[in-house]
């Protein structure tokens, strides 16, 4: 069945898989287009109905946070500057639609301590039996990548054997988002943990031709949801299990998979601080290690000191709101 049915149908599929090929996610693609796709066909839209007014209604009709909101139409003027390209259309009517005033955006951030009792309690909730015990412990490795290398999910779940260098202590991390490669140092117990989980693995298996790193006992990769459910899993148990909350003009993000990397990244930069350096120079070192396009997207972890800064902001934001 086809995702599109609107008179912009081949447009939209050649724009994805244009921006597919630049490293782009498809799945927010997909999803904000496909929004846009149904409204063109639910209003009987044409080619001459694409003015201003069109889409600032279109942008008026969704019920989303604005944030929300301003990447669907960020992502739709970006499509109509693909069309601009094409020569399907002559101008963007999108040009001159600014933005939605936003909320500020703060991350949960587990401090160092806490990152710690998190990987324990993942050691801790582990099934020791056959059927779980594989599953368990490539799930296990999956978070501590993320937690002491500040790996993305996919980056973990997509990570192939041949690009773990155990002589090196090394990873190499093939055209992830943005299509960049890197080759990273990881800690001794990075290491350690991954050769005992490769260990394991072969004990499991006499043909074991998966060329990913973690696989499951049905000789299958990590889904992102089966991730979720063990990480959910170990939350509750710390009573991590935090919602996301907003207050006043403030969104607290609840934990998920991607705290670990946005805690690995701002518990790096406070060590150097503590050690007497300076943070704002390490921002490109640290760029190149997580993988970012440009450092500049790495300052944002410079707006969250730590773990109990987040905290600060949090409970003065929730004395604030109450006082109004």
């Amino acid at each position: 069945m086809k995702l599109f049915k609107s008179i912009l149908t081949q447009h939209i599929e050649d724009f994805i898989e244009y921006r597919i090929q630049l490293g782009y996610s498809e799945k927010m693609l997909t999803y904000s287009l496909k929004i846009f796709d149904q409204y063109v066909v639910e209003k009987k839209a044409s080619q001459s109905s694409f003015t201003p007014l069109f889409f600032i209604k279109f942008r008026s009709d969704l019920k989303q946070e604005n944030r929300s909101i301003n990447l669907i139409v960020r992502l739709i003027k970006i499509f109509f500057n693909f069309l601009v390209r094409k020569d399907v259309i002559r101008e963007n009517p999108l040009q001159d639609i600014t933005g939605l005033p936003e909320n500020d955006i703060i991350p949960f951030i587990f401090s160092p301590k806490e990152t710690s009792l998190l990987i324990n309690t993942l050691i801790k909730l582990m099934r020791t039996t056959q059927a779980f015990y594989l599953n368990d412990f490539g799930a296990y490795i999956a978070f501590l990548m993320m937690a002491r290398c500040g790996l993305r999910t996919s980056e973990t779940r997509y990570l192939l054997i041949k690009n773990y260098r155990p002589e090196e202590r090394t990873i190499y991390i093939e055209k992830t988002k943005f299509k960049k490669d890197r080759l990273i140092p990881i800690p001794n117990v990075v290491a350690s943990e991954i050769n005992n989980f490769l260990s394991v693995r072969r004990l499991f298996f006499d043909d074991d031709k998966n060329p990913l790193l973690l696989i499951k006992k049905d000789q299958t990769g990590f889904s992102r949801s089966s991730l979720d459910q063990r990480f959910k899993r170990a939350l509750k148990h710390l009573h991590f299990n935090q919602i996301r909350r907003i207050v006043g003009t403030t969104n607290f993000c609840a934990p998920t998979h991607h705290s670990l990397r946005h805690s690995f990244a701002v518990n790096t930069l406070k060590r150097i601080k503590q050690q007497g350096k300076s943070p704002q120079s390490a921002l490109p070192v640290l760029a190149v290690y997580m993988g970012h396009k440009e450092y500049k997207y790495t300052t944002r972890y410079l707006r969250v000191l730590d773990a109990g800064h987040r905290r600060l902001l949090y409970d003065f934001s929730i004395t604030m709101d109450g006082k109004r």
